[in-house]
Parts: structure tokens; C-alpha cells; sequence
């Protein structure tokens, strides 16, 4: 693989596990304070702090994920496909794409 994706990669987990250090703390207060789904999007509702965290949180994600689809498809999809490297980097930006596209338009249906 790219050493570039590698690294990419790597950055994006490293950005990840505060942010989901974070997402699973809130998860924790809003259960413990018995908190129902209404409650928690009022309190989310136009903030400008929750949808920059989740999307960043969700444009990490998707290039991290993007990313481990490639090397999977790599190994995994038939051979006409681990030997072009076009086709795998066509794939890897079409799921990033799409996860990322799904991903930010949950942030906007929570913050907006």
C-alpha cells in the first residue's frame, strides 16, 4: 500500500480516539442522567460545537475507513481488481465518498 495512505491512515486514528473518547463520555452522561432521544437533539439543536466534533469525527471516519476498504479489497476481490490500482483507488474514493456524504448529512439532521 501507499505509504502516504498508510500514514493517513494512521493520522486519522489518531484523531479518532479522543473524539471517541468523547462521543462514548457523552453517551455515558446522557444514560446516566436518563436522557431521551428528544432531550438530547434540543440540546444539540444549532450548536455549533457539536456539529464541528462529529464532523470532524465523521470526515476522519470515512477517510479511515475508506482506506481499510482498499487494503481489504486488495486482498479480497477477485484478481482483475488487487492488480489495478485504479480500480481499488476508484472504489476507496467512492465508499469514502459516500460514507462521508451519509455521515455529514446525520450531523446536519442533529445540529441544523
Amino acid at each position: 500500500m501507499n505509504i502516504r495512505l498508510v500514514f493517513l491512515q494512521r493520522l486519522t486514528a489518531m484523531l479518532m480516539v479522543p473524539l471517541i473518547i468523547g462521543h462514548l463520555a457523552v453517551i455515558f452522561y446522557a444514560t446516566r442522567k436518563g436522557l431521551d432521544a428528544a432531550s438530547i437533539l434540543a440540546r444539540t439543536k444549532g450548536s455549533l460545537g457539536w456539529a464541528l466534533f462529529y464532523g470532524v469525527f465523521v470526515v476522519a471516519a470515512a477517510i479511515h475507513g475508506a482506506i481499510g476498504v482498499r487494503s481489504v479489497a486488495s486482498e479480497w476481490m477477485p484478481r482483475w481488481l488487487r492488480r489495478n490500482p485504479r480500480a481499488l483507488d476508484f472504489l476507496m474514493w467512492a465508499f469514502g465518498v459516500i460514507l462521508a456524504l451519509l455521515g455529514l448529512r446525520a450531523v446536519a439532521a442533529v445540529v441544523l
